[in-house]
């Protein structure tokens, strides 16, 4: 996928999932900016990671009680549907496969096979996008 198309991407995601407006923290906003343009310039790794964080950052602002709870508490907390609870739970869980890899030096799989994790990692930060775009659009403002 090309960056325009990337691009296309996100403004279709937007245009279906965000209905009225939407009022966010700067912090959250300025990571989301972040995230997009890592996707759009096709480094998947950036985005999910980046994304993610964005996720948090929205669930701290909007679901926090302490300011203290882990991803995985906001995440549980969140209103809405099962399905989009079970997804972040997967993304969040796939995140921290790769920002804690347990033995970085078992690294033959990825040497011989980088296009699967390539093409892996943009599937999941296609989604990503999707996801993060659920959720910060959840709550409209109308």
């Amino acid at each position: 996928m090309e960056p325009n198309e990337r691009w296309n991407y996100l403004v279709a995601l937007d245009d279906e999932l965000l209905k009225g407006g939407v009022i966010l923290p700067e912090w959250c906003s300025f990571i989301i900016q972040q995230a997009d343009i890592a996707f759009v310039n096709g480094a998947h790794l950036a985005s999910i990671l980046t994304t993610v964080s964005a996720i948090e950052t929205y669930l701290r602002a909007e679901h926090s009680v302490s300011g203290k709870e882990r991803l995985v508490d906001l995440i549980d907390r969140l209103p809405g549907t099962s399905r989009l609870r079970n997804d972040l739970h997967s993304l969040r869980k796939y995140r921290n496969s790769w920002v804690h890899v347990d033995d970085p030096w078992n690294d033959q799989n990825i040497i011989e096979n980088t296009e699967v994790y390539e093409a892996e990692l943009e599937r999941v930060a296609m989604n990503s996008a999707k996801l993060l775009r659920e959720v910060i659009y959840s709550v409209p403002w109308i």
